[in-house]
């Protein structure tokens, strides 16, 4: 008797201990861009627009793992938005992330983004790129 509830709490232990892990890591999310080598390809724009129509604080974006075939960079920009939500006309700041494939190279690449927002909440936004020389329409955001 004394073995058997033993043996339940450690499965309780490793079962709350993999819950605790599953808490913490970010939710992931899956994108699939196409890109043409040598131009920047907008692959997000990270904006806080508040219920009053004001911004709130910008989420802090994290290069996770970098491109093997390109570079990943983020600009600051205003976000101009019209009838969003009870948002007639607003125009708050942002930031907006961009790949680019290197010069010359054609076929797959990838890189994680993870994005903090306020309040704690993480999210890891795995890009899958495929580059392709003349690609007639590039997939960006």
């Amino acid at each position: 008797m004394r073995q058997n509830c033993f043996v339940a709490a450690l499965l309780l232990c490793a079962f709350c201990a993999s819950c605790q892990q599953a808490w913490a890591q970010p939710n992931a999310i899956e994108r699939e861009v196409k890109a043409m080598p040598g131009r920047d390809l907008r692959i997000g724009v990270y904006v806080n627009i508040r219920t009053d129509c004001t911004s709130g604080p910008l989420p802090a974006i994290r290069l996770a793992a970098a491109p093997t075939h390109g570079t990943v960079g983020v600009k600051r920009a205003m976000f101009k938005a019209t009838n969003l939500k009870r948002c007639l006309a607003t125009e708050v700041p942002a930031f907006v992330a961009f790949y680019r494939a290197a010069l010359g190279y054609s076929g797959a690449d990838s890189f994680d983004l993870e994005i903090s927002f306020s309040g704690g909440r993480k999210e890891l936004q795995h890009f899958r790129v495929s580059v392709a020389n003349g690609a007639g329409d590039a997939g960006g955001i």
